[in-house]
């Protein structure tokens, strides 16, 4: 894929400023380590060097071979970037010797120029190839899986990952369809769907949730965030700053659950004879929780259903 092909599409950035201002990279915090979990068309990374001091550094990932191709286009020493899922920042940050970093931004789900090429086979607007992995030098395709997988878990994923109340007479639907064709195309499955489908939510095409269903399977996107961010919390040193974006209810509920879960610890007894030092402490504190202004939505409407949210990590013993 040439860069000239991985630049051809173009991404509108959601809540640039907002995200990265959040990472206070400012001071003595200038030069530190941060990490870009989701590259995409490097919007975020670009506004995060030139925050950056001469002895800061950035390190991104990125499953998107296109992304990859874009980000070489970016020749600054304090950058690096990692062809691979944020799911591997553990690994990856050991190789790079870095032991902890100063802030970590993700910028979960699907980016533009995923969406808009429909040779990559994320959108039913436009007839491409039933591909739909962000990562196509690894796994299999959308069209793969749905012609092999059996009914049942094809009908769970769709209703799991896409929150479809049809998703039984979509799953059987394409059970039927793969008997005499193979499902191949984005329209194809588009308008199985959309015969499926017995009632139409307003403005939105019927395929809209299966869509969804079957790429973030296929990505492997919710295991890979829980993952990720397990990870990203481990490389957090004290007053680090998490910066996340999500775009849909089953990445925001993750988010939301493992901030929950590092602000809010179990305590034990009153009744036990524990001095109040050597209760269990917040590990994080949550610092904000931020949806793209009207007039961004306005713009892009591809951003109104983003919710950033922050949290900084406490050293020991809280405070």
């Amino acid at each position: 894929m040439t860069n000239q092909a991985a630049t051809e599409f173009t991404h509108k950035t959601v809540l640039l400023n907002e995200a990265v201002d959040a990472l206070a990279i400012n001071g003595e915090r200038a030069n530190g380590v941060y990490i870009d979990g989701t590259f995409g068309r490097g919007g975020h990374s670009r506004l995060i060097l030139q925050h950056l001091g001469p002895n800061g550094r950035l390190i991104a990932f990125d499953k998107d071979t296109q992304a990859i191709a874009s980000a070489s286009e970016i020749k600054d020493p304090r950058f690096h970037i990692v062809h691979d899922s944020f799911a591997t920042m553990s690994e990856a940050l050991q190789e790079l010797g870095v032991a902890q970093v100063d802030g970590i931004l993700m910028d979960l789900g699907i980016s533009s120029p995923q969406v808009d090429d429909a040779t990559r086979g994320f959108s039913f607007r436009a007839d491409g190839p039933l591909d739909m992995r962000m990562d196509t030098t690894r796994g299999i395709s959308a069209a793969e899986w749905l012609a092999t997988e059996d009914e049942e878990k094809i009908r769970e994923v769709i209703k799991n990952y896409g929150e479809e109340r049809f998703a039984f007479q979509i799953a059987k639907a394409i059970v039927a369809r793969r008997q005499t064709d193979s499902i191949t195309g984005t329209r194809q499955l588009a308008e199985l769907v959309a015969h499926a489908v017995k009632t139409r939510e307003k403005g939105k095409d019927p395929a809209t949730r299966t869509f969804q269903a079957i790429r973030i399977f296929v990505n492997k996107e919710l295991e890979d965030l829980e993952v990720g961010l397990d990870a990203a919390f481990s490389a957090l040193a004290p007053f680090g700053i998490m910066s996340i974006i999500s775009f849909h209810s089953l990445e925001d509920r993750i988010v939301k659950q493992f901030f929950a879960s590092k602000v809010k610890v179990e305590q034990p007894d009153r009744r036990l004879p524990i001095r109040h030092l050597d209760l269990p402490q917040p590990q994080m504190r949550l610092l904000n929780r931020i949806k793209p202004s009207e007039n961004e939505v306005s713009e892009n409407p591809r951003s109104r259903s983003a919710i950033l949210r922050i949290a900084e990590r406490l050293p020991e013993g809280g405070k």
